[in-house]
């Protein structure tokens, strides 16, 4: 039986206002090739590259998050490897002495977050190969975990949870298709409790699915080789998402072929120096991190640990929950048709259009919604009815349910030719009824409120039944 062993490194740009050694401007969406450049990020001879104290300051935020130990003193070093969109011929990262050291997310221990700069991006194209040199620069943090990982949905569920941290803290968007996040996955298989195999890089992995794929992937084509007798060769291998295999792209280098050395123009740091570093102040400025949101969803809202996990899987998702929750009051049992209703209809209607954008819902909005169900003013049909049309359009669920005419009747007299309608259509199942078939009931209630058009009162329709059949 052989044992994986996944270790993962992952690179996400970080959302500062300029790159991480000049003033170029850092903006992810500027389409147009080679706009926000300058001297420094195009390595021009004689230049002096600056440190961007605010992408410190976010990869030390991470790092008091996750509990890790933030370093006194700390530097930069030359990476040196030779590619074409590396115009310096090497690249400023941190190698001895990171940021960041140990800490967890996700029961999942880390070994260090340190900060580099990023690289331009090469384009091939009609026979040609350019370079698009706005990448160069921008402040890229990278995460190292600990080869503590056993199967590729721990690796999924591991990398969800830090592109979340990250949007909460406000120091990236980590949107895997744009690649301002970049997961690669070490992947190894072994015999032997306790040992690892030769480890195998897996690159070019532009989604969570795609990444438990991989890992996957990886793991039953090493053991594979490895049972037929063969031995796997340490290696750099890109994915193929249309042929769902990975793909030899190049041998890997160890860290001595990098050639790391302390970057001579940049001056070394001591964080304790500079009070905006402090634990103190790192701490005070974090706000309420993922695990916490969703402990109080199950403390304070009372509710179950897998709905609470939904909720807070996105932070659009849990901003516009807890505006919900403060229309509501704080109301518990509010709170949790709330929840019900963002997890099972809502859901379902984003699921129809196939995408969730929440930010058209007026949380407000929502929440009156909800009050009008648990006054009996809307049925659950008249809700979902009532929900898709203030996801299409907006407004006032009162005044959609009155125009539509989907709140609730209670009128005896009005509900009464409602059932003596359906009682004369379906003979068949009064009859039934008549016989001692409870189910049949249910299925006349239902047909009423068809017939009612989800207005009606399901426990007036129903008491109007049994009075009617006897």
């Amino acid at each position: 039986m052989y044992r994986p062993t996944i270790g993962l490194e992952i690179h996400a740009e970080l959302k500062t206002k300029t790159k991480m050694f000049c003033d170029s401007a850092n903006d992810s969406d500027e389409s147009r090739p080679n706009v926000n450049i300058c001297p420094v990020c195009l390595a021009h001879p004689g230049t002096l590259p600056v440190i961007n104290r605010e992408a410190v300051r976010q990869v030390l935020r991470l790092g008091t998050a996750v509990g890790g130990r933030l370093a006194d003193f700390t530097e930069f070093d030359r990476k040196s490897y030779f590619y074409p969109d590396i115009p310096k011929g090497y690249q400023i990262s941190q190698y001895e002495h990171p940021l960041v050291e140990g800490g967890e997310l996700a029961g999942v221990a880390l070994t260090r977050v340190h900060l580099e700069e990023d690289t331009a991006r090469s384009i091939h194209a009609g026979g040609k190969s350019l370079v698009d040199f706005n990448r160069a620069g921008i402040p890229l943090m990278e995460l190292v975990t600990e080869p503590v990982i056993h199967d590729a949905e721990t690796a999924g569920r591991f990398a969800r949870e830090l592109q979340l941290l990250l949007r909460t803290l406000g120091a990236g968007d980590a949107n895997l298709e744009k690649g301002e996040m970049r997961i690669e996955a070490n992947v190894s298989v072994s015999k032997e409790e306790g040992k690892f195999g030769t480890k195998v890089e897996v690159k070019n992995i532009n989604s969570f699915r795609s990444v438990e794929r991989a890992i996957a992937y990886e793991i039953k084509r090493q053991t594979k080789l490895l049972e037929e007798g063969g031995t796997v060769s340490q290696e750099t291998r890109g994915w193929n998402e249309a042929k769902q295999e990975t793909f030899h792209q190049r041998f890997k280098e160890g860290s001595a072929d990098y050639r790391y050395f302390p970057e001579p123009d940049l001056p070394k740091l001591i964080l304790s120096e500079l009070p905006e570093f402090s634990h103190e102040m790192l701490r005070a400025s974090l706000p309420e991190l993922p695990w916490e949101r969703r402990a109080r969803y199950v403390r304070d809202c009372a509710l179950k640990e897998s709905d609470a996990a939904y909720l807070g899987a996105s932070l659009e998702r849990a901003t516009f929950f807890d505006a919900v929750a403060t229309a509501l009051g704080g109301d518990v049992q509010l709170l949790a048709l709330a929840a019900n209703y963002v997890i099972s209809d809502l859901a379902g209607i984003y699921a129809k259009i196939g995408n969730e954008n929440l930010a058209p819902l007026d949380a407000g909005a929502f929440a009156k919604l909800i009050r009008l169900v648990a006054t009996l003013k809307l049925s659950s049909r008249g809700a979902k009815d009532t929900l898709a049309l203030m996801v299409e359009r907006g407004g006032d669920p009162e005044d959609i349910a009155k125009e539509h005419g989907l709140l609730q009747v209670h009128d005896a007299e009005a509900l009464g030719s409602v059932v003596d309608a359906v009682i004369a259509e379906e003979a068949k199942a009064v009859g039934e009824y008549k016989g001692g078939k409870q189910a049949s009931l249910q299925y006349l209630v239902g047909k009423a409120m068809k017939e009612s058009k989800g207005a009606g009162n399901p426990q007036e329709l129903q008491k109007l039944l049994i009075e009617r059949l006897g």
